[in-house]
């Protein structure tokens, strides 16, 4: 195996996500009086230099590609996307065929795609089940009626998305609007996004999938790789000017957390997070990023110009920043005091409260592991029906050792608060008994979010209004192993006309 601390670092510039063509117009769906703008994204195969002394690597990428095209819409301004699967037919990684959804009854290769945090209907989710096959494609219309956000797209496969993403299939999707375009944030070659993700390489250059050994159940409970990537490179290093940048970091981590700072005492200006800005900028000294959160950050190099600025989870050093001598032809970085209004919701504007439990159990035939939400399969009847249009608040009772990111499709919500609970007592008698008092979110845990960190022993309450469409989405851990083996599942949202179970 490759053992990336004797690789050189920052030895590879910074490569930057091209932004994804329109390639023309098509007759909108819903209004055949009108076009839209028209994407095709292919899924394919490609061989991907991720360091200077490496051999390239093989990946499965969109438009072949790892991270995939950035995808740039506007704010209520709908487009097609033609997601192509031209993959081969033989899967790069080894299949766990006893996971759920992953049987040898399904074809080894399909794919479909989610565009994470998107307020879409269900059947242009990238819904589990959806999955299509190599020479097939599928076209689905994103209305983008939300604010400005980094997004991002990944597989959502039932059974193998860990593998599929792992295998390089994720992008950013970025929506923008009129408040956002008003603040006059650096942009052009003044905002980048870092798709931030680890793997494991074989010394010469192969990826490697973690596996348990045992050649019937290979699955594992996470995959970690000692090498960290950005933009797909090891550690690559950014000339920039001594001023201001904008970047949009995303976790597209299978499981790992990072812990994000810069060297010299450089903070990071957090103007906002998974679903978009922030009511004011918040400085702060380093930003954690769970699997599938992101965070918008303003960073400030005007004070270290000829410096050298490292990024850096805990001891792990990530990427370089190469700040240049001269101070960039720009005036005084100012950011805006107000960025977007945004209004708490108060726990009164709940109809419901949903208690749901995050679990760990050993399968009594196999002993094998198995993670589940609130006690239930996959393929068991649906027991979350919000209505359209409703609030909810939902408390994650994390009744595992582990921290688990929950994403809720479709919506956006707030953290209300965490609370501990005696984890002990409630699985010997189901008797929910509280300790302390509810601890307030994290500062930049204030806005509005899609995924929440779900820490162990602790109750996290999120309020949810849920506001777009009713059908069927999903619910699950963003720990892709976890999600793999019966950590996820399906809610429906009702029509406004019928009532909740």
């Amino acid at each position: 195996m490759l053992h990336p601390d004797g690789l050189a670092r920052f030895v590879d510039p910074l490569p930057i996500p091209e932004i994804a063509p329109v390639r023309g117009l098509r007759v909108d769906p819903e209004r055949t009086d009108r076009k839209l703008p028209f994407h095709r994204i292919t899924m394919r195969e490609a061989w991907t230099s991720v360091h200077r002394d490496l051999p390239p690597t093989r990946f499965w990428g969109y438009d072949g590609k790892m991270p995939g095209p950035t995808i740039e819409v506007r704010g209520g301004g709908p487009i097609l996307i033609e997601w192509a699967n031209e993959l081969p037919t033989r899967h790069l990684l080894p299949i766990d065929y006893t996971l759920h959804g992953a049987g040898r009854d399904s074809p080894e290769v399909r794919t479909v795609v989610h565009v994470h945090g998107a307020r879409v209907p269900p059947e242009a989710d990238g819904y589990p089940d959806d999955w299509f096959t190599p020479g097939k494609s599928a076209t689905n219309r994103y209305p983008n009626r939300q604010e400005a956000a980094t997004l991002w797209y990944h597989d959502h496969t039932m059974g193998i998305e860990r593998l599929n993403v792992y295998a390089g299939l994720f992008g950013t999707f970025i929506v923008r609007d009129e408040t956002e375009d008003a603040l006059h944030l650096p942009s052009g070659a003044f905002e980048v996004p870092l798709v931030i993700f680890d793997r494991q390489f074989s010394r010469d250059g192969r990826l490697y999938y973690p596996t348990s050994g045992v050649a019937e159940t290979p699955w594992v409970s996470e995959a970690y790789g000692d090498a960290i990537l950005v933009n797909g490179k090891i550690a690559p290093y950014m000339e920039v000017e001594a001023r201001t940048y904008r970047f949009r970091l995303v976790n597209a981590s299978n499981a790992r957390f990072y812990y994000l700072a810069l060297s010299n005492e450089l903070p990071f200006h957090q103007i906002g997070s998974d679903q978009g800005l922030f009511h004011r900028p918040l400085t702060v000294k380093d930003i954690t990023l769970a699997p599938a959160e992101r965070a918008d950050v303003i960073v400030d190099f005007g004070s270290s110009a000829g410096q050298d600025v490292i990024l850096r989870s805990q001891s792990m050093q990530l990427m370089q920043f190469r700040v240049k001598s001269r101070p960039a032809n720009v005036g005084p970085a100012e950011l805006p005091m107000a960025l977007r209004p945004l209004q708490r919701i108060r726990p009164s504007a709940s109809v419901r409260t949903r208690k749901l439990t995050l679990n760990t159990y050993e399968d009594p035939k196999t002993h094998m592991m198995m993670m589940l939400l609130n006690g239930t399969y996959w393929r068991q009847p649906v027991t979350e029906n919000p209505v359209l249009g409703s609030t909810e608040v939902w408390e994650f009772l994390n009744l595992t050792e582990d921290t688990h990111p929950i994403h809720l499709h479709l919506v956006r919500f707030q953290v209300l608060n965490r609370q501990r609970f005696d984890v002990d007592e409630y699985l010997m008698s189901g008797k929910l008994i509280l300790i302390g008092s509810p601890v307030e979110p994290l500062d930049n845990e204030h806005g509005w979010k899609d995924t929440v960190r779900a820490d162990s022993g602790l109750i996290t309450r999120i309020i949810v209004p849920f506001e777009g469409y009713p059908g069927r989405y999903v619910w699950h851990c963003h720990v892709l192993e976890h999600a793999a083996n019966e950590m996820m599942r399906p809610f429906d949202v009702l029509p406004r006309t019928v009532h909740s179970a």
